[in-house]
């Protein structure tokens, strides 16, 4: 047999070696890294909402897979970025929309949009203002720590509270009038009326509501209503990425805060990118959130509230009530508040939860005296062991 035969014969055998061991052996799986412990970082039981300090919400499975789809994908940004844009409008029944990266960012590219258009020297001059108007309006009531990326546009905050006060306010200099969702109750001009005034004037109205999803409706009304640019987090009720949003509104603004962000790069919302990952994932949460039984999730938040407060409410000396916000983070919490034969202040106890085993994490500064529980970010099992905790450490 000749030699060429030989390394024929061999080489042929060797080629069935690897679909024969495959057949006697498997390779071990990959241990999954617990990146936490690696790093020293401890592990919270969100018992506070969806907060940013505490990561807010955690993304939905199917929003993970489709970044994990879009990992392996090039594709042109804008051409992406108007395709997500056109579905979210039409999922909403908004003009428009598109994808900042987080409620703060639409403020921001949206404010930059109404104050440049398309002008491409206007849009590179940001935030100086020359050839600009300056100013805008919004209730004394509405102020809040998140209008900054307003103002980092360059523009003035002209206060208000009145309609009279809204009516003169507004002059040659008047940009847009700001609106903040969730303070509609604190303001004496409501949602409708400061349309309408938006309207009569010719003026772009921009709605601000980051927090107040869910009820779906806090975003559909001031859609329907007619404000002209409405900004949403996409990390909250909605649990896309936390580094994502939805800003919807009138075409020619979404356009031109389009503009004045990435991947334009001489602009002032340069730095807030969303990636392909982040767009793709943002639009998958939304379809999963439209699609949810809303009133079974609260029926089971609610549960998980009796669930804490049984054993918290055995405690001599605690009070318990059911609490939900009016709009902003509009789900079941339950509050805690206990008398003077407690001899522990609310930061105390707060403390005590944080600093035990396992780290436990509640409502950042309650508007009252006590502690207050957020149940919609909790995991199944969580709820036992927050109230167990919270009887032991009001028991002490």
């Amino acid at each position: 047999m000749s030699t060429r035969v030989s390394r024929r014969r061999a080489l042929q055998a060797a080629a069935t070696l690897p679909a024969l061991a495959g057949c006697t052996a498997t390779a071990p799986p990959a241990p999954v890294r617990d990146f936490l412990k690696e790093l020293g970082v401890r592990p919270v039981i969100n018992a506070s909402g969806a907060y940013t300090m505490f990561t807010a919400s955690l993304m939905r499975p199917e929003a993970v897979a489709a970044i994990q789809a879009m990992s392996t994908r090039f594709v042109r940004l804008d051409e992406l970025h108007d395709a997500i844009g056109q579905r979210i409008a039409s999922l909403l029944g908004a003009p428009a929309a598109m994808v900042p990266s987080g409620a703060a960012a639409g403020l921001l590219c949206g404010t930059a949009g109404v104050l440049t258009g398309k002008d491409p020297e206007k849009i590179l001059r940001l935030p100086d203002l020359t050839g600009m108007k300056t100013e805008v309006v919004v209730q004394k009531s509405h102020r809040f720590p998140y209008d900054h990326l307003v103002r980092a546009t360059g523009v003035k905050l002209v206060e208000v509270e009145t309609r009279e006060e809204v009516e003169k306010a507004i002059g040659p200099k008047t940009a847009m009038l700001l609106f903040l969702n969730k303070s509609d109750p604190l303001g004496q001009v409501r949602m409708e009326e400061f349309v309408q005034i938006g309207r009569k004037h010719g003026l772009p109205t921009f709605n601000d509501a980051a927090a107040d999803v869910p009820p779906i409706e806090n975003l559909l009304k001031p859609i329907r209503m007619g404000f002209d640019l409405v900004c949403v987090s996409g990390g909250k009720g909605i649990r896309g990425p936390q580094s994502a949003g939805i800003l919807v509104g009138r075409p020619d603004l979404i356009a031109a805060a389009r503009l004045n962000t990435s991947p334009h790069s001489d602009t002032i919302g340069r730095s807030c990118k969303v990636n392909k990952e982040e767009m793709v994932a943002m639009l998958v949460a939304l379809e999963s959130f439209l699609r949810e039984d809303h009133h079974a999730l609260y029926r089971k938040w609610e549960q998980w509230v009796e669930t804490i407060q049984t054993p918290v409410a055995k405690v001599r000396g605690v009070k318990t009530a059911l609490y939900v916000p009016e709009i902003a983070n509009a789900v079941p919490h339950l509050r805690v508040s206990w008398d003077t034969s407690i001899q522990l202040t609310p930061a105390e106890a707060q403390q005590k939860l944080r600093d035990g085993e396992p780290s436990i994490e509640l409502v950042p500064r309650p508007q009252f005296e006590g502690l207050e529980i957020a149940s919609w970010m909790l995991q199944e099992g969580e709820a036992e062991i927050v109230g167990r905790r919270v009887a032991e450490v009001l028991g002490v």
